[in-house]
């Protein structure tokens, strides 16, 4: 199982991230074996880059500060050949989010994309009407628009929901499951990616181990289903019980 291959690597994931989600994407790369660090000044991130197995860029609450501190650490890792994901919050919902997307997306070379529809139409150009940083409402061909997406900037492309989707441009799958309930926890998505930074900083086959972390964290979904405070606690043990090899 993948979330176990990161317990065993133990990898450091630098997180550039957003307040909103920090303690959550923290404690959840804890609960499965790896170390976080959440350093976004620009004086420090390029060097705490360099020395990180993996590097986590999130746009959730983006300022001037963050980008500059998400460009100097994404060069950084790329000199160094350390995988980068990009979460890219709520891309569509102003011109400050999408130009600041692809000007990350431009400018570094990105290994995984992990979004939602909304912001995947937002990086395709497809039209979109977003909701906050929540997919919105709109029709795209899922697959087909992921797949380009993942051959212009040359990199996997994952697109969570109902259903989720992995793509390498040429390869797609479909991970069904999962519990619904996980749509009303602040952070689940950011923490995916987050996992899915220490999955590739763990992995020997990036496309087949990030489909099964998305296989395990729908696991961990359908497993600590409860009301909603209880599901926060719940989850995390769920995430904590697979990496340790329990069913």
């Amino acid at each position: 199982m993948s979330l176990q291959k990161i317990n065993l690597q133990k990898p450091l994931v630098h997180c550039i991230t957003n307040y909103v989600v920090a303690n959550f994407t923290a404690n959840g790369l804890l609960a499965i074996g790896a170390s976080p660090v959440m350093a976004d000044a620009v004086k420090e991130a390029a060097e705490m880059a360099s020395k990180s197995n993996a590097l986590l860029l999130n746009i959730g609450t983006l300022n001037e500060q963050t980008i500059k501190s998400m460009l100097l650490a994404g060069n950084s890792a790329n000199v160094k050949n350390i995988p980068i994901v990009f979460d890219p919050v709520g891309a569509g919902a102003t011109n400050f989010r999408l130009e600041t997307t692809m000007e990350i997306l431009q400018q570094l070379k990105i290994n995984l994309i992990r979004c939602n529809v909304g912001e995947l139409a937002a990086i395709a150009g497809v039209t979109w009407q977003a909701k906050g940083v929540d997919s919105g409402v709109g029709e795209l061909d899922v697959a087909e628009t992921a797949m380009h997406v993942a051959n212009k900037y040359n990199c996997l492309v994952i697109v969570t929901g109902e259903q989720d989707v992995i793509t390498d441009g040429i390869r797609i799958e479909w991970i069904v499951g999962g519990h619904e309930k996980v749509t009303k926890m602040t952070g689940s998505g950011c923490l995916l990616s987050a996992l899915c930074a220490a999955e590739l900083a763990s992995c020997e086959n990036e496309f087949e181990d990030l489909a099964n972390l998305l296989r395990d964290y729908k696991q961990a979904s359908s497993n600590a289903y409860s009301t909603i405070g209880t599901f926060h606690m719940n989850f995390l043990n769920q995430l904590e019980y697979l990496a340790e090899g329990h069913q």
